[in-house]
């Protein structure tokens, strides 16, 4: 697939399965066909919203005609599933048997609770009203009447004051004007139904993967093994449950076996997304890749890769106030930084925790600062340089240090009218920046065509 999306993308396989996939002129998957031997085995469209979040999908799947027939074909009725968002983790799914809803970890996309509602039980839930009561029954005949939008938003503010039993004085206060008390009105009321629900929690692995469902006696209701890039292995599943989420950021599809990844769909297969990078080129030359370390690399959004507790801060730090394209500018502040580093390696050497490392780290902080503030960078580099407290990645408690000093330098660096790489060379031969015996006072000589260029790109 290129920028000029064809009017679909057809890929055969050896046991002639077809796959055809459509997409929107916002590079969208929109509909997805498998067929096999000429026959049609699965059909889904999808449907986003204006942010480009997937919130609804139609799946068509081959089943028997009847119970006592042998026949196959495709559904006459698709299966709709309606999707709930909270920002860009995906917190709830609606299909017509069931709802269920996700808890993660504050500001990451590691789930920590599911909660599952079978839809007998949301009807149970549903109840008039005190506004829509009142509206239906209002007149002296029986008949419905109009209430005005003030008295119906009035009325709903008191019934959840009701509910609470804690009326405020201002209510008080109005339905004396109207003759009544808190207590008649609450006698209209009709009675509210807590719904049962399946509790389970999630265990998960130190990326986010869910490996298994714990109910709250203790019992293991869903176990699953995965490869490192997110293919099932075993699954072990006695309740028939549906456990979709896989890593961080993605869910699965059983009509395609892909994986929706927020801005992209990816192929655990193939370990690498099907769709392109949204900002083309300027992600790399490679518009399809995903972490090449996917046991530390996670992508929860499908635009930028980080250390799976990195995207954690990530996120916090930069989309409330920036959005996918302070994401898109992170990435491509974050390239630079790591050329930046690779071509100072070659002066100085030290990309592993020494001088260059240390002019790596000066630069991406600096220019960090300059792009999002000082305080939102700051809190990237903490996160990144702390989150190993498990030494899931080998990190010395003396390398924290030191990446946490050279990170102020270029904070401060930030503040300067210079640009980046200039500050932290200049910083580098004045003995400020850091490697791990402490700050370095044997700089190497650097190119002085360097400083000119190397700084933060503006594209």
């Amino acid at each position: 697939k290129t920028d000029r999306i064809p009017e679909g993308v057809v890929i055969r396989m050896n046991d002639e399965r077809t796959h055809r996939y459509e997409y929107d002129n916002q590079h969208r998957l929109v509909h997805y066909v498998r067929t096999q031997h000429g026959e049609t085995q699965a059909e889904g469209r999808y449907l986003y919203d204006p942010l480009g979040r997937r919130v609804g999908k139609r799946v068509w799947k081959r089943e028997l005609v009847h119970w006592s027939d042998t026949r196959m074909e495709l559904s006459r009725r698709p299966y709709v599933t309606w999707y709930g968002w909270e920002g860009d983790r995906l917190t709830t799914i609606q299909t017509g048997q069931r709802r269920i809803q996700t808890v993660y970890a504050p500001g990451s996309f590691t789930p920590l609770v599911r909660i599952e509602t079978d839809a007998a039980e949301q009807a149970k839930a549903q109840h008039r009203s005190l506004a829509e009561k009142l509206s239906q029954e209002g007149s002296e005949d029986g008949q419905a009447v109009q209430l005005p939008a003030a008295l119906t938003a009035m009325l709903d503010r008191l019934e959840g004051e009701l509910r609470r039993n804690a009326v405020s004085e201002e209510s008080r206060a109005w339905l004396a004007g109207c003759g009544l008390t808190p207590e008649q009105m609450a006698g209209q009321l009709e009675p509210e139904y807590t719904p049962q629900r399946k509790i389970h929690l999630y265990h998960c692995d130190h990326r986010g993967l869910p490996l298994a469902l714990i109910t709250l006696d203790n019992q293991v209701a869903w176990r699953a093994e995965y490869d490192e890039w997110g293919n099932q292995l075993n699954e072990e599943n006695p309740h028939h449950m549906e456990q979709l989420i896989r890593l961080p950021g993605q869910q699965y599809d059983e009509e395609s076996g892909l994986y929706y990844n927020r801005h992209r769909y990816y192929n655990p297969g193939q370990g690498r997304y099907i769709t392109q990078d949204p900002i083309g080129l300027k992600g790399g030359w490679n518009l399809y890749q995903y972490p090449l370390n996917p046991v530390v690399n996670i992508d929860p959004l499908g635009l930028l890769r980080a250390l799976a507790n990195d995207a954690k801060g990530v996120a916090e730090a930069i989309l409330p106030k920036y959005g996918p394209a302070g994401i898109h500018r992170a990435r491509i502040i974050k390239n630079d930084a790591e050329d930046f580093g690779e071509n100072m390696d070659k002066y100085v050497g030290g990309s592993w925790n020494g001088h260059a490392d240390a002019l790596r780290h000066c630069y991406l902080m600096c220019a960090f600062a300059k792009e999002f503030g000082h305080d939102i960078a700051k809190r990237i580099g903490d996160n990144h340089e702390r989150n190993d407290v498990a030494g899931i990645f080998s990190q010395q408690g003396n390398e924290t240090t030191m990446d946490l000093n050279n990170n102020a330098v270029g904070l401060a660096c930030a503040k300067s009218s210079d640009d980046c790489s200039s500050s932290c060379i200049q910083k580098y031969y004045n003995g400020e920046l850091y490697d791990l015996n402490g700050l370095i006072d044997d700089p190497k000589l650097i190119s002085p065509t360097l400083t000119n260029e190397w700084s933060v790109s503006d594209d």
